[in-house]
């Protein structure tokens, strides 16, 4: 009895509790917001412009999301610094908790948009307010360096994707249900209503976990032990916690990084658009059913680790992840019925491998006390990329829309593939490294015996 409850402890004071609940909560305001936009996309104009009543349409919705996820890529910069800073000298929850209150406004007032018919552009306030608060960039870097700290550098990879595949099973579960949910209103409330509630609430219980009941543990990384468990580990990259930041391996995963998801991101916040449009055009429920398919990408790159990692180091598991999306979003340009989506889709089965996988690389070059600040630093990197991506994926939709709208996704390959290079040039320089490190571990330890 006393084992079951020190069990049930345990999980609950993890971190699995509180990624459940706030992926539910963003799952069902993602999907509301996604339709809400729809929605208001109907009477859509553009008197001064010789456009049809569909690219008005998509016009109106590549702009509204063109504009949101500018402000969400802008406002958590120095927030983002601010808060990882507080997480790696007092408080480690920062980053993971204080990101929670922009999260539940902005449910609370997407509620309101919907209730009270306000202007949609409210929610640009409230995307500004969401970003102050951090944004989902310092949360999910708080989120890796919780679970970073919390594992070996042996089994980081494979921790982090840990964290990948229960996001992505509970975005599946969530937007299977998104789409039925949404339509679930009454006629005087407006679409969206329950969903919404149900958000809130979510991302509430959310907030109260993380404040009362999440615990963060530190495992010392330069036990014995566990330098004796990382000698046998296949890895391409360093595999003892360093004793100062490689700069050079740091400056090109962070190159890779910012080349990859400028492709990813770029393409996949233009996916809901496109599915608006003919020959798609999909209702609630068949953007939820799509939304699953990309969060079952969670789970299969999750399996991809599991399998890949046993005979390939993390820059082959980088590699692999980034030929799987730019096959598949490649495969997207010529997407015209629904099938093809999914075809498409499967391709890129491993496509969520790199970003955990350059983390926990990332971690590796820089000392623990480092850790923090150096992931928050990625995520701040992205987003100024994203200053440069979401205007440019957008207005290249809008200008090639007429002739070839899945254009977008072939950049978004061409991306991909460019981001390989970095990539490959951290594994051309890690065996040099590892032997340097150990040359100069070797020195120090003779220097201290007596």
């Amino acid at each position: 009895m006393v084992l079951c409850h020190q069990a049930v402890s345990s999980v609950l004071r993890g971190i699995e509790p509180l990624l459940l609940l706030e992926q539910l909560g963003s799952t069902f305001f993602y999907a509301s917001l996604q339709m809400v936009v729809k929605d208001r996309s109907v009477n859509a104009s553009y008197p001064n412009a010789s456009l049809s009543s569909e690219e008005s349409q998509q016009k109106f919705i590549s702009d509204f999301y063109m504009i949101y996820y500018l402000i969400l890529q802008v406002a958590p910069i120095l927030p983002a610094v601010l808060l990882a800073k507080t997480g790696d000298r007092r408080w480690r929850k920062a980053p993971v908790v204080v990101p929670l209150f922009g999260y539940l406004q902005c449910s609370l007032v997407l509620l309101l948009v919907v209730l009270l018919r306000l202007p949609l552009e409210v929610m640009f306030g409230a995307g500004t307010l969401f970003g102050l608060f951090g944004g989902f960039c310092t949360f999910w870097s708080g989120v890796m360096t919780v679970t970073s700290l919390g594992s070996t550098a042996a089994d980081r990879s494979k921790v982090l994707m840990r964290m990948e595949l229960l996001y992505g099973m509970v975005g599946v579960a969530g937007n299977l249900v998104s789409g039925h949910l949404f339509l679930l209103c009454s006629s005087s409330l407006g679409r969206g209503t329950v969903a919404l509630i149900v958000s809130a609430l979510m991302i509430l219980l959310c907030l109260i976990h993380a404040v009362g009941l999440l615990q963060v543990k530190v495992i010392n990384q330069d036990s014995n032990d566990e330098c004796q468990a990382l000698s046998n580990a296949p890895s391409e990259g360093t595999t003892e916690a360093p004793l100062e930041i490689n700069k050079v391996n740091v400056a090109l995963l962070i190159a890779a990084a910012m080349l990859y998801v400028s492709g990813h991101d770029g393409a996949v916040d233009m996916l809901p658009t496109f599915t608006m449009k003919d020959p798609l055009n999909w209702n609630a429920t068949q953007l939820g059913y799509g939304n699953a398919a990309s969060s079952v990408i969670n789970i299969t790159s999750f399996l991809g680790v599991v399998v890949f990692r046993r005979c390939v180091g993390e820059i082959v598991l980088i590699l692999i992840s980034m030929v799987s999306f730019a096959s598949g979003i490649f495969f997207m340009s010529f997407v015209k019925a629904t099938y093809m989506f999914y075809i498409a889709r499967s391709l890129n089965m491993f496509a969520l491998i790199s970003m955990p996988t350059i983390r926990s690389l990332l971690s590796q070059q820089v000392p623990a006390s480092s850790c923090g600040i150096t992931l928050t630093s990625l995520q701040v990197s992205l987003k100024v990329a994203g200053l440069a991506y979401v205007p440019a994926f957008t207005k290249i939709y809008q200008k090639t829309l007429s002739w070839f709208p899945g254009f977008i996704f072939t950049l978004a390959a061409t991306l991909t593939v460019l981001g390989m290079i970095p990539i490959s040039i951290v594994g051309c320089r890690s065996p040099q490294k590892n032997l340097n490190e150990k040359i100069r571990r070797k020195k120090e330890n003779q220097h201290h015996k007596p």
